[in-house]
């Protein structure tokens, strides 16, 4: 698991499932390193930059290389951020942290009140936290469908509020892992306006429904308006399609050919077979007046949402992205030029913001040589990926 090798797939990274734990050497090590450098890193820019670090996905890879855990392992995600949680804290690095793997996902929902609490981020500030904790785990598990579940949930945040989540998901039948990175310097008035600060993963998969894209912004709107009406007149409107050709919705979208062969869905993107009309009828209650209040009702999960897609698509005409979300370093962008051409400066800087915490930490001189030479080796790796 720790023999390091980079596999670059145009602007993704391979990211394959990993099982086991590192050794509790190797373990003891990296919380002095994730100590040391973190401390390093915030006394000399902050707590601010140091979680918009943690917020580009390539700047994390290489932080987990250079505190020795594998490029290309799924478990560097687990691993690195629960080595920082055994590392940093409010006193020596003036930041707090929530979430972790499965049962740990759902702690921030708990904690974060009584941690925000601790830094005087009270009122409007403290539920904001927790805002943001909820709504970038519905987001990634109902408005980006992509067939990666969510398993990992972490969020970081200083006293004045700034944050970053780290999620990440499982997809079983590749057997590979995405991660979503969020970043509070990101959001721009919705979490679902292209919210992420990078997902990164191995390859692109066909029929992603991503409703954060730009182009879904007009189904968001049908999808309103549909909630926001009688619910027996979707109820009514869903029936009338099944019995149209005798067979399941799904079967009558894709083999459709009566002019809705335009829409881009297939026989592998499938509608949900049973809808539940109570929580329909409690969001008809509520009366949403925007999508992101719509995805931030409890019950409202991927079933619903899909749902509320296709069928804005299908009767409508309303245009959604199916195009898959993932890139490569939002920051520093694709070898290729996707989403746009690599930013060298950005790039060089983020690498050296990683080199002079190292050489200025509070570690041996053995430990510097080491993690000097794993980031080197790092860039050594990625930085071919990147030439013209």
């Amino acid at each position: 698991m720790l023999n390091a090798r980079v596999l670059i797939n145009k602007s993704s990274i391979y990211l394959p499932l990993h099982y086991g734990h590192p050794p509790q050497y190797l373990l003891a090590r990296m919380k002095r390193l994730a100590f040391s450098i973190s401390k390093i890193f915030i006394a000399e820019h902050g707590t601010a930059e140091f979680l918009k670090r943690l917020a580009d996905p390539l700047w994390f890879q290489s932080f987990g290389c250079v505190l020795g855990f594998d490029w290309h392992s799924s478990g560097l995600t687990t691993v690195v951020t629960g080595v920082l949680q055994h590392s940093i804290d409010l006193q020596n690095h003036g930041i707090l942290i929530s979430g972790g793997k499965g049962k740990k996902s759902s702690l921030p929902k708990n904690e974060i009140p009584k941690l925000a609490q601790s830094v005087n981020l009270n009122g409007k500030r403290g539920s904001d936290l927790l805002y943001a904790s909820k709504m970038a785990a519905k987001v990634d598990n109902g408005a980006v469908q992509d067939g990666y579940n969510l398993y990992h949930h972490v969020i970081f945040f200083n006293e004045h509020g700034h944050w970053t989540v780290v999620q990440q998901g499982m997809n079983t039948g590749f057997k590979m892992a995405r991660r979503y990175h969020w970043s509070s310097d990101n959001i721009h008035n919705s979490f679902l306006n292209v919210p992420h600060s990078g997902i990164i993963c191995d390859r692109t998969h066909e029929n992603v429904l991503d409703l954060t894209s730009t182009a879904s912004i007009e189904t968001q709107k049908t999808s309103i308006d549909l909630v926001r009406g009688n619910p027996q007149n979707l109820i009514n409107t869903v029936k009338k399609l099944e019995l149209q050709k005798s067979i399941s919705l799904d079967d009558w979208i894709s083999n459709n050919t009566d002019g809705w062969e335009k829409i881009a869905i297939t026989g592998d993107y499938k509608m949900p077979r049973h809808l539940n009309w109570k929580v329909i009828n409690k969001v008809y209650d509520i009366q949403p007046v925007n999508y992101e209040e719509l995805i931030s009702i409890d019950g409202v999960g991927p079933s619903l949402i899909r749902a509320l897609s296709l069928i804005s698509m299908l009767i409508y005409g309303s245009q959604a992205s199916w195009k898959d979300p993932v890139r490569y370093s939002f920051a520093h962008g694709g070898k290729d030029g996707v989403p746009f051409p690599v930013d060298r400066r950005t790039y060089d800087k983020s690498i050296m913001f990683l080199k002079d915490a190292i050489e200025g930490g509070e570690i041996s001189s053995g430990e510097k040589k080491m993690a000097l030479k794993k980031l080197f080796t790092h860039l050594n790796a990625i930085l071919p990926a990147y030439s013209d």
